[in-house]
């Protein structure tokens, strides 16, 4: 099947709302991730998974210590779960060590196992603190054409407060929205507010995988979401860890840009 053809079916996601917490090593996490990773062969196409699950978005003392490159075994074990389970693999995100700098990485893996995009993550948290001082920022807008979810649009949640990045990620014709994340309690009300507005002012799905648990002495929201373009929830986790399943019909963007062509009336670009 050609992958454009999967826009005349439901696709199923899998979120993998993973517990960054102190009761896990990043090193039994990461081979717990994997080995769920794996479990989801044969019950889904596509699996994601959280910002920094590693560490933990607010672990600012673990960024440089389990920073990795991406030529690394990290990589490779990544890319082999995704070929063993058979999924397109959105694998949140990870410090990745570049020369002398560090990035907030993500990468997604095709079902072969091989490397479909990166992303380095453009907004940096913590204004003169955490990532924002230890972590470089990307510069480049990347889409994955041809997915199961159609034309897809990589972030990573800080992003999510700029609107202008996704209102130039739908300019490239993208018609889902990944978000990878490490939100905190303390905000989850405008989580939930802003991944709703970006599926209603771009008429994309928005797939939003969050951790939960405790990072550094922070704790994160769970509450990992899949919102179609109408702005509806149409998938919702609580607090805990948790893989959240949901059936995205590609053909639903089609159908509310053609119905309601808010789109067409943009007079900023």
């Amino acid at each position: 099947m050609a992958l454009r053809d999967y826009a005349k079916y439901m696709t199923r996601v899998a979120l993998l709302q993973v517990d960054v917490s102190d009761a896990q090593s990043p090193e039994q996490r990461t081979e717990k991730v994997l080995e769920l990773i794996r479990q989801q062969a044969g019950l889904c196409e596509v699996v994601c998974l959280p910002e920094l699950w590693i560490v933990g978005a607010f672990s600012s003392s673990m960024m440089k210590t389990h920073a990795v490159e991406r030529a690394s075994s990290f990589i490779t074990d990544l890319g082999d779960a995704a070929r063993d389970a058979q999924v397109w693999l959105h694998a949140g995100s990870f410090v990745e060590r570049d020369g002398n700098q560090l990035f907030n990485t993500s990468v997604v893996f095709r079902p072969d196992g091989s490397v479909a995009a990166n992303y380095r993550k453009i907004h940096l948290f913590g204004f003169d603190s955490g990532e924002a001082a230890l972590l470089a920022g990307g510069t480049d807008l990347v889409t994955v054409a041809e997915t199961p979810l159609g034309t897809i649009g990589l972030t990573t949640c800080y992003d999510l407060r700029f609107p202008e990045l996704f209102r130039a990620l739908v300019s490239k014709n993208v018609e889902t929205f990944m978000v990878a994340a490490g939100w905190p309690s303390s905000r989850r009300h405008h989580w939930e507010i802003l991944l709703q507005a970006r599926a209603i002012e771009n008429q994309a799905w928005v797939i939003a995988c969050n951790a939960t648990g405790l990072s550094g002495d922070v704790p994160l929201a769970g509450h990992s979401m899949v919102i179609n373009p109408q702005g509806q929830i149409v998938a919702q986790a609580g607090a805990d860890e948790i893989v959240l399943f949901a059936d995205i019909d590609l053909a639903e963007v089609t159908q509310v840009r053609t119905t309601f062509p808010v789109l067409a009336d943009r007079v900023l670009d």
